[in-house]
């Protein structure tokens, strides 16, 4: 059974991309499922939430409960970093985006960028001795590389290797300090936590894709496999975002829209 999963965060209302998102994965397998990315509580909103079940439910989808919301997962989280901090392969870093900036001297544009912004040059990389510390952690990519191996994932149906990540990607930040965890880390254990079998979401974390596939093989948890799709943009080719109120779902519901409307908008 092919289990997929859409996961919004409840920063703002959903929009046509969500919508292509949650359709494209739902109708990718036999199992779909939901995850409410609450993690960032400064941002999320239970009015947000709410309208993401009414918006999914509107356009005709199910999902099996209970939802599961990043918030309760906090334990979970920590306990994949102790691991990762137990192997000698995070170390803290107090570095800010000048600092980072500074240090590898202002690269041109689309130099040294990965899927963290700029790719950071190790200023910190060195583990200090002791209990895990709290704030800002980064993965030694190129150690965890070494302990990891050769690795291969399936991408949009083709076999992939996992190369260069040091240079692609650097070290990525798998704690912050506003969080306690991060994107890369959080999407990789509730994945495993849900049994999610196919991972489908927008191509531009396709270069993010590696370093869960590297996470995943540090923390013994399985391999979905991905599918990386197109982006809807708007008329003039931007990607659409959530303060683009006027592709909101709530908008085209309140203007008449029905669900198929809605589907045809996206291409579905």
């Amino acid at each position: 059974m092919i289990t997929t999963r859409f996961a919004p965060s409840p920063t703002g209302p959903l929009h046509l991309g969500h919508a292509y998102a949650a359709l494209v994965a739902a109708g990718a397998g036999q199992r779909f499922l939901l995850r409410i990315e609450d993690i960032d509580q400064s941002r999320a909103r239970p009015d947000h939430e709410a309208a993401i079940y009414d918006d999914l439910a509107w356009l005709g989808l199910r999902w099996e409960h209970p939802v599961m919301r990043q918030s309760a997962r906090l334990p979970a989280y920590r306990a994949a970093l102790a691991q990762l901090w137990n192997m000698g392969l995070l170390y803290p870093c107090h570095c800010n985006r000048r600092d980072i900036a500074a240090a590898i001297e202002a690269p041109q544009e689309g130099a040294a960028l990965g899927p963290d912004g700029l790719i950071y040059p190790g200023t910190c990389r060195v583990q200090p001795a002791g209990p895990m510390p709290e704030g800002v952690l980064r993965l030694n990519m190129a150690a965890a590389l070494e302990r990891a191996g050769q690795l291969t994932y399936v991408n949009n149906g083709k076999v992939e290797r996992v190369e260069n990540l040091a240079e692609t990607c650097g070290d990525v930040v798998l704690a912050r300090r506003d969080m306690g965890t991060s994107y890369h880390l959080s999407v990789v254990v509730d994945d495993a936590a849900q049994a999610v079998t196919l991972v489908t979401r927008g191509e531009d974390l396709a270069e993010a894709t590696p370093v869960h596939v590297v996470l995943q093989a540090l923390l013994g948890l399985p391999h979905p496999e991905y599918l990386h799709h197109r982006l809807v943009r708007d008329d003039a080719g931007k990607r659409l975002a959530k303060r683009d109120d006027a592709r909101a779902l709530a908008r085209y519901r309140a203007e008449g829209a029905s669900p198929a409307d809605i589907r045809r908008m996206v291409g579905l």
